[in-house]
């Protein structure tokens, strides 16, 4: 799809006439026009507008000329998993997993490794055959080649340690102890949880990033702990499989 029918079908897709979108980005409506016309295309900053307007890559409102991998993982990225900035802009280096509001989520190699390896044990790699592959691949993307740059010193490694360790002194019962966070993204685990009242309720956000993880109880049973948490809350659940009745353990602002 080209530049002008992919501004054209965002569009018309949320409702907006070309006046409407001239205003948003602060351009004529016959510039606009002339976009969906083929005559021009929008330049580099009113395309960063329209990225973060209409949610989507620079790469998409150009008609996809480059294959997206994320940076830090080497996941293919598609508009859904792109990370944001702060301000709510597209990072089209990372996916949400790896790059959470300006924050990179991995400072170790062999914990995204860790991480990766049952995923792609899952289509069909052996243990042996993914792990090879990640060893060999992470140390080519730029942000393992640029880490010295590009890290934090520690701190949100410091973050996290600390967040663990807050979690482990609510000694929830039957939850053994957590030793991990993992990035984990709002649309993937928001789940519903019913109220006593018969309503149910989610407690995140779909785009957002959150730090948590999966345990198996310590009493066993089908049923597992979920942890969620960030810098504003922590939460913990129990679930069947695949996220099936889930209830509320604990919800905590901090």
């Amino acid at each position: 799809m080209s530049t002008k029918d992919v501004i054209y079908e965002l569009r018309t897709q949320n409702g907006l006439s070309q006046d409407d979108l001239a205003e948003k980005v602060f351009v004529t409506r016959q510039a606009v026009s002339r976009w969906e016309t083929g005559e021009t295309v929008p330049n580099t900053e009113t395309l960063k507008l329209l990225s973060k307007l209409f949610n989507v890559s620079i790469n998409t409102l150009l008609g996809s000329p480059q294959k997206l991998v994320c940076q830090c993982c080497g996941m293919p990225l598609e508009d859904s998993i792109i990370s944001h900035e702060k301000d709510g802009s597209l990072n089209e280096d990372y996916c949400q997993w790896c790059y959470a509001d300006g924050t990179y989520t991995y400072s170790d190699m062999d914990d995204l490794i860790d991480v990766c390896v049952p995923h792609m044990v899952a289509q069909g790699f052996s243990e042996e055959q993914a792990r090879e592959y990640m060893k060999q691949m992470l140390p080519n993307l730029d942000y393992w080649k640029r880490y010295e740059e590009l890290s934090d010193d520690g701190q949100f490694e410091e973050f996290k340690a600390k967040l663990i360790e807050e979690i482990n002194d609510l000694h929830i019962e039957g939850m053994p102890k957590l030793t991990r966070l993992n990035a984990l993204v709002g649309s993937y685990v928001n789940l519903e949880y019913p109220l006593p009242g018969g309503a149910k309720v989610k407690f995140l956000n779909d785009n957002t990033t959150y730090l948590g993880n999966q345990l198996e109880p310590e009493f066993g049973g089908e049923r597992c702990f979920g942890v969620l948490a960030n810098m504003d809350f922590i939460l913990i659940c129990t679930y069947g499989c695949e996220g099936a009745d889930p209830e509320l353990v604990l919800y905590k602002k901090r």
